[in-house]
């Protein structure tokens, strides 16, 4: 077995995109799965195969369960960068993926 100590392992994925889908009873701390997340997710699925980004060593979106930052929410998290942001509507989804994801610049006014 090599010793891989000095040399980094390159990531499964370019990118790795979490959308928190969490749902809480009613009455309950506030949740992304009431703020439009699962259609997010679903939103940028779509986009990213119709720009040809999806798979192996390329890009993957997924459904996350809770991922703590609930008032800031809704939230999606890409790796292995680390970078958290919240989004309203498909338009902040289609800026993520074309700054983030395409042109590898952090939307700031998106990050939380």
């Amino acid at each position: 077995m090599a010793d891989t100590a000095d040399t980094p392992e390159k990531p499964f994925y370019e990118h790795h995109v979490f959308f928190c889908l969490n749902q809480r009873k009613p009455g309950e701390r506030t949740c992304c799965a009431d703020k439009g997340a699962q259609a997010a997710q679903e939103h940028a699925k779509k986009r990213i195969k119709q720009l040809g980004l999806a798979g192996e060593g390329k890009v993957r979106i997924n459904k996350a369960g809770c991922l703590e930052r609930c008032e800031e929410g809704p939230v999606v998290v890409i790796y292995p960068q680390g970078t958290w942001y919240t989004f309203v509507d498909n338009e902040d989804i289609d800026e993520i993926i074309d700054s983030h994801i395409v042109g590898g610049k952090i939307v700031d006014r998106l990050k939380i």
